[in-house]
């Protein structure tokens, strides 16, 4: 792969795996337009190492401040509600590792294709458009949304299970989580906060898989290294830069604007299908 193509690719990482618009989706698109013969493979999930190195230096201070609220709250007593969120932020992994394991394999024969990534992105649209009316009619009510303290276990838990609808290519990560977030009654700063905390152990272990299970082909040479290399650092910087906007957009916008770029990019795709410039 040219490094040209990779610092491509790790832009287009960056920017979609945080805002609310499926990066799989748009790194296999653009894999196609680029002529990939296999977009489908390991580079496409290893790359998210270098969004995962984004999300842990912008909340560096809220992770090691968790971490030690957690080993403080295995003692008995001395529970915090950080602590408290740690676990949580565990219990809303469970499903989407469970999901994983289970079913990854029929979900990368079955659904990495592009008419289910381009269905997906306009479904899940309205999903997401769906959770701004309840926010919007709460906040009419006089009901900004609750704070991070105020999550529950039954939050966390069906904000994970959302995150596992996440597997599906064209649904993206934290447009299911942040949707779900803001069904239950969140607040947008929070439902994107506990949305990015929430994404630390799945990016983790997807990557990681990923980078293991190909790794005779992704590092068997210094051709094959670097585009990987140069492609997760550039994802790092951009996907830094695209949590710091949208922490600041969702404190004063509401996703609205997500939502129609979802139903216009879902659209693009089933075109682009239909006059055979990319294939199914």
């Amino acid at each position: 792969m040219p490094i040209w193509e990779a610092i491509l690719l790790g832009i287009v990482q960056g920017l979609t795996e945080f805002l609310p618009i499926s990066s799989t989706a748009h790194l296999l698109v653009t894999r196609q337009l680029l002529g990939h013969k296999d977009p489908k493979d390991g580079f496409t999930t290893a790359i998210q190492l270098g969004t995962l190195v984004a999300v842990l230096w912008y909340f560096r201070r809220d992770i090691v401040r968790l971490f030690f609220a957690f080993l403080l709250g295995l003692i008995p007593g001395k529970a915090t509600n950080d602590s408290r969120l740690g676990w949580k932020i565990i219990a809303g992994t469970v499903p989407v590792v469970v999901a994983g394991f289970t079913l990854r394999g029929q979900i990368k024969e079955h659904l990495y294709t592009m008419p289910v990534m381009g269905g997906a992105a306009i479904v899940f649209a309205f999903l997401m458009w769906e959770a701004e009316v309840v926010a919007r009619a709460r906040v009419n009510r006089g009901d900004p949304g609750r704070n991070e303290e105020e999550i529950t276990w039954w939050d966390a838990i069906l904000i994970g299970l959302f995150q596992s609808l996440a597997l599906i290519p064209g649904a993206s990560r934290s447009g299911c989580t942040i949707t779900a977030a803001l069904l239950v009654g969140l607040a947008r700063p929070t439902a994107a906060r506990f949305s990015f905390l929430l994404s630390l152990p799945a990016i983790f272990g997807a990557g990681l898989y990923e980078l293991y299970k190909d790794r005779d082909e992704l590092l068997a040479s210094p051709e094959q290294r670097l585009p990987l290399i140069v492609g997760g650092l550039t994802a790092a910087i951009v996907g830094y830069a695209a949590i710091a906007w949208l922490m600041t957009y969702l404190k004063g916008h509401t996703t609205l604007g997500f939502v129609v770029y979802r139903l216009l990019f879902g659209s693009a795709i089933i075109l682009l299908l239909l006059t055979k410039v990319i294939s199914a």
